[in-house]
């Protein structure tokens, strides 16, 4: 079974879409607990984890420090890190128990996809696609699925304000990591703000920095 850990922040407006989405792993079986890591939210974030029987732990912002926090009281001996405001789609039951099945030694992600219809998201999502084919380096963004043996054995997410997730991917390892075909769609909301092209450039410059070795705290402030 899989514990789910979701961090949030403020998150009322996707977390109900998200939770919904693992309804039916909760009722077949699969998903057996599934914790909100919360970095102090004052939005009706808990009233929704509460309403859908979800585990509630309130802490410090930062989402690597509320991921590790989720992973620590997660009871299954499978983890699902998954963002707030992503979506998996109907094939990732299936997926991950084909995963969980045959390659308990190994970290699984998901396909990226964005919630828009616009054409520059579908080359976004070419785009991220072949970053993971080529570094094998996807972001939180996609989920990650893990046996939590294996997690412990690389220490788990450590307690970084950005970049916990490129971080903690690189000690797992491209020969530990698959990515699964089930899509796992994030809101485009930043995208739509701060221009498409704009928000991936910044992005890749932001992980150009963090590869080398820029302090974190710098690469925040420009991340936004």
């Amino acid at each position: 079974m899989i514990s789910v850990i979701i961090p949030t922040l403020n998150a009322a407006n996707g977390l109900p879409a998200t939770l919904e989405a693992l309804v039916q792993a909760s009722v077949e079986g699969l998903v057996g607990e599934v914790i909100i890591s919360d970095g102090g939210s004052s939005d009706a974030s808990e009233a929704i984890a509460e309403a859908a029987g979800c585990k509630w732990l309130s802490g410090t912002p930062g989402r690597g420090q509320q991921l590790a926090a989720g992973a620590e009281v997660a009871n299954k001996s499978w983890l699902l890190f998954l963002h707030a405001d992503t979506i998996l789609d109907e094939n990732w039951i299936t997926d991950a128990r084909q995963h969980m099945a045959l390659m308990p030694g190994k970290a699984a992600s998901f396909k990226f996809a964005m919630a828009s219809p616009r054409l520059r998201a579908r080359i976004i999502e070419k785009l991220v696609d072949l970053r993971c084919r080529i570094f094998s380096l996807p972001y939180g963004d996609q989920g990650l699925l893990i046996e939590k043996e294996l997690y412990d054995s690389l220490g788990g997410y450590r307690q970084m304000a950005l970049m916990e997730d490129v971080e903690f991917v690189r000690r797992i390892g491209r020969r530990r990591l698959r990515h699964l075909r089930a899509r796992a769609t994030s809101s485009a909301v930043r995208y739509e703000r701060d221009g498409y092209f704009r928000r991936t450039l910044k992005n890749m410059f932001c992980v150009s920095l963090y590869f080398a070795r820029v302090p974190i705290a710098t690469i925040k402030r420009i991340y936004g």
